[in-house]
């Protein structure tokens, strides 16, 4: 049975009329620039979820097969994707491209790869030869700095094996690292960087140093083609990134190379999932000159000054750059602002995880403030977004339970509470400030997508299922699914549409919303519906009557 995947939408009708229309069509309306974009993955989120939200404004978005990108079990292939995009090049106006997909693969192949040295100068040489092709062509370009995940488990499998072992150690050994470079270790910590030294095998940290010093390499050189103005903007990310790490030690360095472009043409940034979306952002705003006003409010407390989980500065740090690097200014008051992003931090400053039991949907400390603040904004007619940042990687529970019995879901201009809370902030700052040139119904079916990704899934379903597999003794596990893949993938949509009808409005096609773990795991899910009988024919009956 053929099936339509729906990515961001979820919205049935809308994955039948996009597939059936050709790619880049000759007749355009010049406000809409053509844009070629390529992931750094093909994650639901990083691939056709991010590329949606291009497409409901009406613009014509293109992205590389799925079989050239990376996957779970797969680098993806640099030199194909390059191939592809020259291919498609005459067709376009904008290209908005990962470094890591084109240096190395994917984001994962960045953390993985072997290749030489001269192999990844090469492909940094090919941006300049790109754009010296395709003058006219605005080029935003992504990139990460190596991540230092606090642990084998942090790491979801996506380390080289020794990380496994090692992986703690290797953190804690660069935090030391980088501690000494900035103020200086005391005597205790002395003795501990050098007990690390020699626990760590030397093949390891060799395998593991040679790799970032290569990536650090071509990121020093991709920061001087946004110098040459190769680049109409070039953005670094930290991924998973904390205060003291090699990661933020790198980003440090990588700062001041680029100390001299000023922040409208580069920028190193706290995460990196969300940079898609905020590059897409930035190359909409530029092509219609639009600089969005964006007002920001924080939940009692800490607010602002948080400092999150997997992040290695104050949130609002992070959201300054982020709306600077969307194409949008800061204001201070909602009068002037074009739509008002309310942060839901827990007062204590402190990020829990979503799947955590402790996310039960009762009402905490801050709660009942911050579903004021919502109200209050939305009946003032002011465009409202949520970032949704109390829990990392999911919504909170009980700020959500509170919107609903508030009907509040749906009169939010956008929402997000997906992964880290740098990426969620990033994510709907780029909705917030696109979402002005959809439909309702757009916005609508954008909302629907991350109530079922970061509410439904991430923050309920997931940690349920996962639980579960723990009963087995056979193979399946939550970051290898393995043989108990389908069986999980069932479960899960049970689940959900048992929490749709519960949550939700009536949607139609939801009663066949099936969940799909594409990369063998269960961080991550992709939604389709999957009807019992032949949707095409169907809409094309509904629109002959």
């Amino acid at each position: 049975m053929k099936r339509y995947w729906i990515g961001l939408a979820l919205f049935v009708f809308c994955a039948v009329f996009c597939a059936a229309q050709p790619a880049f069509a000759k007749k355009q309306d010049a406000s809409r620039g053509r844009i070629l974009f390529v992931p750094h993955d093909n994650r639901p989120i990083s691939d056709e979820q991010t590329a949606d939200v291009i497409r409901k404004m009406g613009w014509e978005i293109e992205v590389p097969p799925d079989d050239i990108l990376g996957s779970r079990g797969v680098l993806g292939n640099p030199e194909k994707v390059w191939d592809w995009l020259e291919d498609n090049a005459k067709h376009a106006d904008i290209a908005v491209l990962s470094s890591d997909t084109l240096l190395y693969g994917s984001l994962v192949g960045s953390r993985k790869h072997d290749y030489k040295e001269s192999e990844i100068r090469e492909r940094v040489a090919r941006f300049s030869s790109f754009k010296k092709q395709h003058p006219k062509m605005k080029l935003y370009v992504w990139g990460s700095i190596m991540r230092t995940p606090r642990s084998a488990e942090a790491s979801g499998g996506e380390e080289p094996s020794y990380y496994a072992s090692y992986g703690s150690d290797i953190f804690r050994y660069t935090a030391l690292t980088d501690k000494q470079d900035t103020e200086g270790l005391t005597r205790r910590e002395k003795k501990e960087y050098e007990f690390l030294t020699r626990l760590i095998p030397d093949k390891a940290m060799k395998d593991w140093m040679a790799r970032r010093n290569k990536n650090f390499a071509a990121s020093r050189a991709m920061i001087g083609l946004a110098r040459s103005k190769t680049f109409d903007y070039f953005a670094l990310g930290r991924d998973d990134n904390a205060p003291y790490s090699q990661t933020h030690m790198e980003s440090r360095k990588l700062m001041e190379e680029g100390k001299d472009l000023p922040p409208t043409k580069f920028q190193a940034l706290a995460g990196i999932d969300e940079f898609a979306l905020l590059m897409l952002t930035r190359a909409v705003n530029d092509w219609t000159k639009s600089v969005p006003f964006v007002y920001v409010r924080y939940n009692w407390g800490r607010g602002g000054e948080t400092v999150p989980a997997y992040s290695d500065e104050k949130i609002s740090d992070s959201i300054k750059g982020h709306v600077l690097a969307a194409g949008g200014m800061l204001v201070n008051s909602p009068k002037n602002a074009d739509f008002t992003l309310l942060v839901n931090t827990n007062p204590s400053g402190r990020t829990g995880e979503a799947n955590d039991r402790k996310n039960d949907g009762k009402p905490r400390e801050g709660t009942k403030y911050f579903a004021d603040l919502v109200q209050e904004s939305v009946e003032s007619g002011k465009a409202t977004c949520v970032a949704d940042i109390a829990y990392a990687n999911g919504s909170d529970n009980a700020l959500m339970e509170m919107l609903k019995s508030r009907d509040l879901l749906y009169k939010l201009r956008a929402y997000s509470g997906w992964n880290t809370p740098t990426n969620s902030t990033g994510f709907v700052l780029g909705l917030g400030m696109l979402a002005e040139k959809m439909t309702p119904d757009a916005m609508d079916e954008l909302l629907t997508t991350r109530y079922i990704d970061d509410w439904a899934y991430q923050a309920n379903i997931r940690g349920i299922v996962a639980r579960q597999l723990g009963w087995f003794r056979s193979s399946g596990a939550y970051s290898s699914l393995d043989g108990k893949k389908s069986a999980a993938e069932m479960r899960a949509t049970q689940f959900m549409r048992r929490f749709v009808e519960e949550n939700l409005p009536p949607i139609e096609g939801m009663q066949f919303l099936e969940v799909h773990f594409p990369w063998n795991r269960m961080f991550e899910a992709s939604y389709a519906i999957e009807p019992p009988f032949d949707l095409k024919a169907y809409m094309e009956e509904r629109r002959a009557q």
